[in-house]
């Protein structure tokens, strides 16, 4: 491990890296306020106590009033961030690790005029921006100087708090706007030649120098090629960076690849699963290469072999691994163990970026301690008391709830009714571009290994099955089954969008879908429809489409469907489904209309209506239980005892788990594994 790349320390400037791997910047929107309080905190120290060199706070902290918050941010115009993001940096330098933030004016890209205090958008020029539906107006000569003075306020503020630097945005912001020839149309001396669109860039960078002196650490995050028509092309994107190291305003450059006016190209620029690993560590490479100068990255890269990789070639100086330490934020206290393969992988579901994107904060759609480090451990703590378990089901509840329960020492033994685990994830997996969430079982698969749990395959747990292994503890973890809408008639005549999924039922030549469950089930369906070649109509009675997908799980799905003919109806409702010859005749109906119906032509309609739980053998099991199954909700929340000692002559406590509860999603089940069985 001496030699190891990613463990040889870095320096940049005076400080001292102690190994080759960051978190880039990223609001997970855990601030209160724009204030990054505790939560913000607790997150950032665990990835300092997991062992990385360096994590860069803030998904842009915003410099200025009419920069309103768009995904969370914080609010670097406050002087009241300055102690905390001290207490921040305190925590994380305990455990030898840098700690930075990332400054911007969000310009066109902000949250929009009616946010905040309904300051004008600003840009370059007034050039739309789609992601957020703005009409920006152009920076006047009055804007130049007050933002400048925002910029340079923000990183002495900063600076007093004792961070060890700063990463001034660009990509897709205010700075760049006047970069690329897309957005800036100006005809003032702000447009022209790059030192004319440079000219606002280089003020705000000599007024940090001159507010912070010449050792604070001052980053930039470009673009170094925006790969699009009339676009900063790769040839301009190096000239900036070397013009940026030619002008010594600037320590470090982090690049990137590609625009983010809206959802298609953002994931371009920030792949997700079914995309390519680490697709433009040849351009970082090709900037390092040209500027010799200390060059970061980040786009998907997932794994260690390729971060090791890009640094043992020369491609990077620090590796940003930003989502995958989100899934695991002690990988480098796993490399110097010699145990990567017991690093929980990132699997490119991009849960935690689509919720911040929807407004939400990131959670990991199977690490459920990250970003609820103050109430769940990402270490689990042994028992006071070894328990006898039994676990039913080995899809993801099943299986978190076996880890975390050997984890603390209880002896667990686990039932599955398939011949292999998995549940529903199988299912999605079937569509190749979604494989890699298998990741998500056979990481538990091989922890579970490791800590002797068995599991019994093609075993239909019965009441007596349970009772007989004499159980201290029970978690009935079933899952649930596929169910269909209510229909006024023909409901025997629908084919599941599982039957699809498994491949016990080939799509037909026209396909009418219905999705009254608005996630990714309904809409992996639809993406193997679409490529069977069949004739696909997509029905849905929510007004907008797919709501619990998020932008940037919507992008492969929209492209499939767009590249293979679907029609998509919304504000549509299944009524009814009739024999019409040798096929059916789907019958829709309008909420908002009553009485008006459409009839529509199928040789086959598939519906997606969710799950209905499987708790057959709960309700068998709870007068067995000392506390008959119930739960005390406020003691759960408060991380105390949560099960009520209800029946005297009860054996076991009993829970249950995920879909067996009712339908939600993979987080949702195993968010529900660690919070009981880590108190258990």
């Amino acid at each position: 491990m001496q030699n190891d790349p990613l463990l040889q320390p870095f320096q940049l400037k005076h400080l001292r890296l102690k190994n080759r791997l960051m978190s880039t910047a990223h609001e997970p929107a855990y601030g209160e306020g724009g204030l990054p309080t505790e939560r913000y905190r607790l997150y950032h120290r665990e990835k300092a106590k997991g062992g990385i060199a360096l994590t860069m706070t803030a998904g842009s902290a915003v410099v200025a009033p009419d920069s309103p918050a768009a995904f969370g941010n914080l609010h670097a115009w406050r002087d009241e961030i300055v102690p905390l993001m001290a207490r921040l940096a305190e925590d994380c330098h305990e455990h030898d690790c840098a700690v930075m933030i990332q400054l911007t004016h969000l310009g066109r890209r902000t949250s929009g005029w009616n946010m905040g205090d309904w300051l004008p958008v600003l840009s370059a020029s007034p050039t739309r921006e789609a992601a957020h539906r703005t009409f920006p107006k152009a920076m006047e000569d009055f804007d130049f100087a007050r933002i400048v003075e925002d910029y340079a306020a923000a990183a002495e503020r900063m600076m007093a708090a004792g961070l060890d630097g700063i990463e001034i945005e660009a990509y897709g912001h205010l700075l760049d706007s006047f970069w690329s020839p897309v957005t800036n149309q100006r005809d003032d001396d702000h447009n022209g030649p790059l030192e004319n669109r440079l000219r606002f860039t280089f003020q705000v960078l000599e007024a940090i120098r001159k507010r912070c002196g010449p050792d604070f650490i001052v980053g930039l995050r470009l673009v170094a090629d925006e790969n699009r028509a009339g676009g900063l092309s790769r040839a301009e994107g190096l000239s900036i960076c070397q013009m940026l190291v030619d002008s010594g305003t600037v320590d470090f450059l982090n690049v990137i690849r590609g625009h983010i006016d809206h959802d298609a190209p953002l994931t371009e620029v920030i792949p997700i699963q079914g995309m390519a690993s680490a697709p433009h560590l040849d351009l970082a490479g090709d900037v390092r290469q040209k500027t010799r100068f200390p060059v970061f990255h980040a786009a998907r890269i997932a794994d260690v072999a390729t971060a090791r990789h890009a640094v043992a070639e020369g491609r990077l100086d620090m590796v940003g691994m930003t989502r995958a330490h989100i899934a695991d934020p002690h990988i480098v206290a796993k490399i110097e163990a010699g145990v990567e393969d017991r690093i929980r992988p990132c699997v490119g579901a991009t849960y935690c970026l689509d919720r911040i994107y929807e407004g939400g904060e990131a959670l990991c759609i199977h690490n459920a301690a990250t970003g609820r480090e103050a109430t769940m451990p990402h270490v689990i703590a042994k028992a006071e008391t070894p328990r006898k378990a039994v676990v039913v089901g080995a899809g993801p509840a099943g299986l978190e709830a076996a880890r975390v329960l050997a984890e603390r020492g209880h002896d667990v033994a686990v039932f599955e009714a398939a011949g292999e685990a998995g549940g529903q994830i199988r299912l999605l997996t079937r569509n190749p571009r979604r494989r890699e969430l298998i990741g998500i079982i056979d990481w538990r698969l091989a922890e579970l290994e490791r800590l002797n749990v068995p599991i019994r395959y093609n075993v239909y747990a019965e009441e007596d099955d349970v009772l007989a292994e004499e159980p201290d503890l029970v978690l009935v973890a079933t899952g649930g089954i596929a169910q269909s809408p209510p229909l006024d008639e023909g409901e025997a005549l629908a084919v599941s969008s599982w039957d699809i999924l498994a491949g016990t039922v080939k799509p037909a030549d026209t396909v009418l879908l219905y999705d009254d469950h608005g996630g990714h089930p309904g809409l992996t369906t639809a993406e193997m429809i679409a490529k069977s070649g069949a004739a696909l109509r997509i029905v849905t009675p929510e007004r907008f489409f797919a709501p619990d997908v998020g932008g940037m799980n919507h992008v492969p799905y929209a492209r499939c469907f767009a590249e293979n003919g679907v029609e998509i109806t919304i504000n549509k409702r299944l009524s009814a489904i009739r024999r019409d010859g040798n096929g059916l005749r789907a019958v829709l109906a309008s909420d908002y209309a009553p009485g008006i119906f459409e009839e529509v032509a199928a040789a086959q309609v598939v519906v997606e209506y969710g799950t209905m739980a499987m708790d057959d053998l709960y309700c068998a099991l709870k007068p067995f239980s000392r506390n008959g199954g119930a739960v005390d909700y406020q003691a759960l929340i408060a991380r105390e005892p949560p099960l009520p000692q209800t029946n005297a002559e009860g054996r076991f406590d009993l829970i249950r788990i995920g879909d067996a509860i009712h339908a939600r999603n993979i987080h949702a089940a195993i968010y529900d594994a660690l919070r009981y069985c880590s108190l258990m």
